[in-house]
């Protein structure tokens, strides 16, 4: 006897796969395993092919991206009471966001991995193990923004985070990476432990764990579980404001970062931050948009604190104090991330009367994205060059750059000015317009104002790297006299990338501000 699958448990164990749909986290990850494998049967002197398969599956983990641009794929979904209605609570949902995320997410891993190519043979980076976590991490940082339950979004995150522990570290016999990797790791799991206990709350407050439900289940809240919902939706954000870097939990970037082979480096600065935002951007807008007043305020106060700790403390890395390169771009990420919150903190004043106006709000923060994805990038690619010669990387290694490398130098002055927002990186003046005008429009005067006064103490320390490249070069150290000037092939080829996107972006600014008015619908 045969029984209708719509009369099992009402309806809920129908599965619905679409396989374009996740084709491109699952891609990312099949390859990290072919990685792994090939790695046994290679003689040594042929393991360089493992970083051109990867970066060949990154490529066509992206491709799926094209069917799925301007549609809405949901799989894993569990259907309505009835089983015969329309999917009432999904999984996994490719929409226009996610599709933008996940574009940003593996075109930016593909740019690391051109960074990594010579760093792995030069540092003698175990290259097998290197490549499939890139690619480990990848896949869960691609996970994120398409994950529409709380359990599916935290494994997410975490899939992306516990690759990157061991990639921090993996320079072995360097103590100062294994530290870095051990603060990274320690840090990391005290701030999934509070998400995870923050989503005990929200299920024990709501009932469930979709965010369509959850967000049914806040508006409707008993008030005898109203405070146990409040501190479940602050709890739950932690995690993901870790692994953005906001402050106050912040205080691995720096450490993190200089004790990372800069590719990694460079890979946290982006892929990283991408998951963390995006969880954030979820939960928010998706799951907590009920809660608005209650994380609206404190959203718009970690912006004010990320931007403002990371400028000041970004103004303090003088070249004449030694200062690493490396340590002043963590500092400026951090700095970064605040401005990427802004308009995030601006949707939670339109989120309970236009859900849709705030998800457009939140455009903003994804336009802003794609424009320091693309340069940050380039600002880490020129420093892992510069690093090739210089291991300590100091601010002063820097000085005179131009005379030594002419467009190396101009390339960098060019990726600082976007930074800076200053012409002629003209993409990067469009999108801090395009944030400022959000807190302005959401009636965040003091936000707004807060925001403009660090793009002007942002300027200092952009300007002040932007000279030293063009001064007069003191006399080289011993060590600084010996080692390889000319840049290999794929770093190139990542310097050359990364300027062409800034610079057409420069002349096209439209390009983003269309991603942006996409994403947020």
């Amino acid at each position: 006897m045969t029984v209708p699958v719509q009369t099992l448990a009402a309806g809920s164990l129908v599965q619905s796969v679409d396989w374009l749909a996740i084709a491109p986290p699952v891609t990312a990850a099949v390859f990290g395993l072919v990685v792994l494998v090939a790695d046994l049967f290679l003689p040594e002197a042929r393991k360089r092919l493992l970083g051109l398969l990867s970066a060949a599956g990154l490529v066509l983990a992206a491709l799926p991206l094209l069917w799925l641009r301007g549609e809405t794929a949901s799989t894993f979904c569990l259907a309505d009471a009835g089983g015969a209605g329309p999917a009432d609570a999904c999984s996994y949902v490719a929409d226009s966001f996610t599709v933008v995320m996940q574009f940003l997410v593996l075109a930016s891993a593909f740019v690391t991995a051109l960074l990594s190519m010579t760093s792995v043979r030069e540092l003698r980076l175990p290259e097998g193990e290197f490549w499939f976590l890139l690619l480990s991490a990848t896949a869960g940082a691609a996970l994120v923004p398409a994950s529409r339950d709380v359990v599916t979004l935290v494994i997410a995150l975490e899939v992306a985070s516990l690759p990157a522990f061991a990639l921090v570290g993996l320079r072995r016999g360097d103590r100062r990476s294994s530290e870095a990797a051990l603060k990274f790791f320690l840090s990391s799991v005290a701030a999934t432990a509070v998400t995870l206990l923050g989503a005990s709350f929200v299920y024990a407050a709501t009932g469930s764990l979709h965010f369509s439900q959850v967000a049914d289940g806040l508006d409707a809240t008993d008030p005898r579980l109203a405070k146990l919902a409040a501190a479940g939706v602050v709890l739950t954000l932690v995690g993901f404001a870790f692994k953005a870097a906001a402050v106050p939990f912040h205080f691995w970037v720096p450490e993190t970062y200089v004790g990372a082979p800069v590719p990694v480096a460079a890979f946290l600065s982006v892929v990283g931050k991408a998951a963390g935002i995006s969880g954030l951007v979820m939960l928010c807008l998706r799951a907590f948009a009920a809660e608005a007043h209650l994380w609206g305020p404190v959203v718009a106060v970690l912006a004010a604190l990320t931007m403002t700790t990371g400028n000041v403390a970004a103004v303090r890395q003088r070249p004449e104090r030694g200062r690493s390169a490396v340590r002043l771009l963590a500092w400026s990420s951090v700095g970064q991330v605040g401005y990427l919150l802004v308009p995030l903190a601006a949707a939670a004043y339109t989120a309970d009367s236009d859900p849709r106006a705030a998800l457009a709000t939140v455009g903003a923060t994804i336009g802003y994205f794609l424009m320091y994805a693309a340069v940050n990038l380039g600002a880490f690619a020129v420093v892992a060059h510069i690093a090739r010669t210089r291991p300590a990387n100091r601010l002063d290694d820097y000085r005179g750059l131009y005379r030594a490398h002419p467009l190396t130098a101009v390339v960098l002055g060019f990726f600082l000015l976007c930074l800076a927002g200053l012409p002629p990186g003209l993409i990067g003046l469009f999108t801090k317009v395009a944030i400022f005008s959000t807190a302005v429009e959401a009636g965040l005067g003091w936000l707004a104002v807060l925001t403009a006064a660090n793009v002007v103490v942002a300027l200092y320390y952009y300007l002040r790297w932007t000279a030293y490249l063009f001064r007069p070069a003191p006399e080289p150290a011993p060590e600084q006299r010996t080692g390889p000037s000319r840049i290999p092939g794929p770093l190139a080829a990542a310097i050359a990338l990364t300027a062409v996107t800034a610079v057409v972006l420069s002349l096209d600014p439209q390009l983003v501000l269309t991603h942006m008015t996409a994403a947020g619908h």
